[in-house]
């Protein structure tokens, strides 16, 4: 029986490059995997055959042999090199080696895991930083102060006692992992005698009891840009916890929060502002100052007969936009106060201004009015 085209059996073109390849196998290994379909044949078989194809096409001299010859240049005695009819018996060895670059995630390889040299990263911390809205509007540089791990100056990040050197780890000979067949696959875990760092200590040190890492406090200098937003995190590559055995820093991410504003409400890139203006400013018209976010005072007019609610915009007085030239807009909101705590004389004015009232002075509440008059004589009340 003639074996299926090994692009075809990935579901690729051959032109497909070394990315399309590898996201096809990674797709459908994870849909045929037996520990998915346990007790399936078919999918254990075509667990098989995609692995066997990915194999070839993954290594360029492969490819070039098979995309020449096709499967005449892996069978045996063909003298081209290859698998050797496919799986020949450093096939599990190097399953091993596909799965531990595609599904790392899976295996402990993640970013902040082990490496196979025994090093780990540190991990990632976060600090939580709350700042002003106007902060977020003109930025600043923050002086923040973090509980972390550094590498231990006594042993020079070693974990063992000056003097003295961690030894290699007799039961993974160094690598960190031992690998235990089972069947068809290698399975490959962690050394419980050395924790995965492939060396072991016997004397430790004294200043960080063998960690390698000691807590400090340190104080870093955070740039906020203007116009950041709630939320907004900002990424300080190396300033997380010190990695083990040589390994890289994690990293520290400043989230920001920004605190509410007595005056503004802020929506994107714009800014809300409410002004209280009197009756007689609403009746009359005339202006109101108001701040800015630069600290600044501007006026606006405020027209003769305006109501609670009207807006007024004042263009490129709102926030900036983050890692741009654009600026927002604010936006003023009168509210008419009523009077209160009125005086006799005033009492005295308001009833004489209630009597030369006109149809033209309130249309409002006069239309109002007379539709409900309306209302309720259409119904005979």
């Amino acid at each position: 029986m003639s074996k299926r085209d090994y692009y075809e059996t990935l579901g690729v073109q051959k032109n497909a490059n070394e990315q399309d390849l590898k996201s096809a196998f990674r797709k459908l290994a994870k849909e045929f995997h037996p520990d998915r379909n346990p007790g399936d044949k078919t999918a254990e078989q075509s667990f098989r055959d995609i692995s066997e194809a990915y194999e070839v096409l993954k290594d360029p001299q492969k490819r070039a042999a098979y995309d020449q010859y096709g499967h005449a240049a892996f069978e045996q005695g063909s003298g081209r090199g290859g698998p050797g009819a496919g799986f020949g018996p450093d096939f599990a060895t190097s399953m091993s080696d596909i799965f531990e670059d595609l599904f790392g995630d899976f295996m402990g390889q993640r970013r902040g895991g082990r490496q196979r040299n025994g090093r780990e990263r540190g991990a990632d911390l976060r600090y939580n930083l709350e700042i002003t809205l106007p902060d977020a509007f003109a930025g600043k540089t923050a002086q923040v102060r973090i509980p972390t791990t550094i590498g231990c100056e006594t042993c020079s990040g070693t974990g063992a006692k000056v003097g003295t050197k961690p030894k290699g780890c007799t039961t993974c000979g160094g690598a960190g992992k031992v690998r235990a067949s089972q069947g068809f696959f290698t399975i490959e875990r962690t050394c419980h005698a050395c924790h995965g760092r492939g060396e072991v200590i016997d004397d430790p040190c004294p200043g960080c009891n063998g960690s390698a890492r000691v807590t400090r406090e340190k104080t870093l200098s955070v740039n906020i840009p203007a116009g950041v937003e709630d939320g907004t995190r900002i990424r300080l590559a190396g300033e997380g916890e010190a990695g083990l055995q040589g390994g890289p820093a994690g990293d520290l991410y400043i989230f920001l929060g920004i605190k509410p504003h007595g005056f503004f409400q802020r929506d994107g890139a714009d800014v809300f502002c409410k002004a209280p203006i009197s009756m007689v400013t609403a009746s009359l018209g005339g202006h109101v100052d108001v701040p800015t976010l630069d600290g600044s005072m501007t006026r606006v007019k405020v027209p003769e007969g305006s109501e609670t609610g009207k807006q007024f915009r004042l263009k490129g007085k709102g926030m900036p936009v983050l890692r741009s030239t654009v600026t927002g807009d604010m936006y003023i909101q009168v509210e008419v106060e009523t009077p209160k705590n009125l005086t006799r004389k005033q009492r005295d004015l308001l009833e004489e201004f209630e009597k030369e009232s006109r149809k033209e002075t309130s249309p409002e509440s006069h239309g109002f009015f007379s539709r409900v008059k309306e209302f309720f004589e259409g119904k005979g009340i």
